[in-house]
């Protein structure tokens, strides 16, 4: 499906400097220039602008100085290269320029040692498009199928898209920036790796799959958090008189990529449903959280000696919880809400909500709301989630 009008995001600038991450496809640099129409626009992908500061970063301490004071510079991909973070943190303290610094990787900045400046930029993150966004465009199968990210979603042929996604990611990101030391071992993690969206993270079998030591498989993680390919989600200590499990959960961040990686971009499958169904959720979540500070924290639970037992959600906002459970059920049944009533006693949980796709609203007895999948969106949207 081609989105032809241009999308208004809601992201919201900051009032001062900042940096802005998200993942490959995102739209940042659209955004960018939308957003700070007349500034002094500096892009690393410019291999002949990079080389130049790379050879000798002086020039853009020159580039600088000829602005007047209080100018708007946006310096796209700053992770290219972070020895410019010094002539950044420069202008802001003795010229009150003001940056965007764009990047879709905090990896690089910070193994360089800089100290994201100190504090003198905040950070904000760009997501890919969630329903508010696309409004009438929305089309859940499609999102499944070939996710959300703008550059996949404006695509001609969406399933082309995807794979050109997934070897760009290998070559610019990771080859290119040198972040992990055998590349082959990394691009078998992958895929394996995308198997476990939406589920609790098994490092052992994951390093035996993809041949790698565990310690491998535990830096290859952190790659793919850092680049913002991926998400972990961690496990709620409750304290119910249950042992509960103690990894955490692993998310990608785009419905499509996750599928792109295990070599789908066809039908979806019936197992593959209810996974990216809950990684959508879990994704329009974290969106806002960042742009409308939706919850504090968040959190799956599960006992474990029941692997049917099971909370996806826990949001904490303050000292109050919701918990969400995601079913790719298309209809409300009681059955589907064992995990829920498990957390019924927890202590600050304020709503239980679950989500499912059917059309229809309920509310059990013991005040569980049952919610289509549209609904819980809007809820998310207007706040209303907390039942304000």
């Amino acid at each position: 499906m081609v989105v032809k009008k241009t999308v208004a995001r809601l992201l919201r600038q900051p009032e001062g400097s900042f940096f802005l991450f998200g993942p490959r496809g995102t739209g940042k640099s659209t955004w960018l220039r939308a957003t700070f129409q007349g500034a002094h626009y500096i892009d690393l992908l410019d291999e002949r602008r990079y080389h130049g500061y790379l050879g000798n970063t002086g020039l853009f301490a020159d580039e600088l100085r000829a602005l007047a004071p209080g100018w708007i510079v946006v310096v796209d991909e700053i992770q290219r290269l972070p020895a410019l973070l010094n002539e950044v943190h420069r202008g802001i303290e003795e010229r009150g320029l003001r940056f965007a610094l764009s990047g879709s990787s905090a990896r690089k900045l910070k193994q360089s040692g800089t100290n994201l400046l100190a504090g003198r930029a905040v950070r904000r993150f760009l997501h890919p498009f969630v329903p508010e966004e696309i409004a009438a465009a929305f089309d859940l199968e499609a999102a499944l199928r070939h996710g959300t990210l703008p550059i996949i979603w404006s695509a001609a042929d969406p399933a082309d898209a995807l794979r050109a996604y997934t070897d760009m990611y290998l070559k610019e990101e990771i080859q290119a920036e040198a972040l992990v030391r055998n590349l082959p071992g990394f691009a078998r993690f992958l895929p394996i790796a995308a198997l476990f969206h939406g589920q609790t993270i098994n490092v052992s079998s994951l390093a035996r799959d993809a041949g790698v030591a565990r310690t491998t498989v535990e830096g290859y993680l952190g790659v793919i958090e850092d680049t913002l390919l991926a998400f972990r989600l961690p496990a709620f200590s409750a304290k119910l008189r249950v042992r509960e499990r103690a990894h955490p959960k692993l998310y990608f961040t785009d419905a499509g990529v996750a599928r792109a990686l295990r070599g789908r971009t066809g039908s979806l499958s019936d197992d593959e449903r209810g996974p990216l169904i809950e990684g959508l959720v879990a994704s329009v979540l974290r969106a806002y959280r960042d742009y409308r500070g939706l919850f504090d924290e968040w959190f799956y639970w599960a006992p474990t000696e029941s692997a049917r037992t099971e909370v996806d959600f826990l949001l904490r906002r303050g000292d109050a919880l919701v918990a969400i459970e995601v079913k790719a059920a298309a209809a409300w049944s009681d059955r589907l809400s064992r995990g829920l009533r498990a957390v019924a006693r927890m202590p600050g949980l304020v709503r239980r909500v679950l989500v499912h796709l059917g059309k229809e609203r309920y509310r059990s007895e013991d005040g569980i709301d049952a919610l289509p999948l549209a609904d819980f969106f809007r809820e998310v949207e207007t706040g209303a989630l907390w039942g304000s």
